[in-house]
């Protein structure tokens, strides 16, 4: 069975290009566009793997990783940070915060895939 993977971005764009990467080898996707829907479909669906926008509309990226990672029901669930403003402290920040690791935008596709990988045989 494919892993399921949450994809939590607001970009069109990128939300696109990572669903088509991640369904060209074979992952099932997940999408929402806002912090709040990110922590419903998690919550309902509870995916393999989340990818997480830091800069989202509603409810930030680590704020929706802080909530998702004190809930039981989700606080298992591996979350990757997507983010294009990886500045000094930010990976301090994400790490703080919940995530399990962070990829910048604009993604490297080998790197990307091989950090999807890395976290989903946890």
């Amino acid at each position: 069975m494919a892993a399921v993977i949450l994809i939590i971005e607001d970009n069109e764009m990128n939300l696109k290009l990572f669903r088509d990467v991640l369904r060209a080898v074979g992952y099932t996707t997940l999408e929402a566009t806002d912090g709040k829907e990110g922590i419903d479909l998690a919550t309902r669906e509870k995916p393999d793997l989340i990818l997480m926008d830091i800069q989202l509309p509603v409810m930030d990226g680590l704020e929706v990783t802080r909530l998702l990672k004190a809930d039981d029901r989700t606080k298992e669930i591996p979350i990757i940070a997507l983010t294009s403003h990886a500045m000094l402290g930010d990976e301090k920040r994400m790490c703080e915060a919940g995530c399990d690791g962070y990829i910048s935008k604009p993604i490297d596709l080998g790197l990307f895939r091989a950090a999807i990988e890395k976290h989903l045989a946890r």
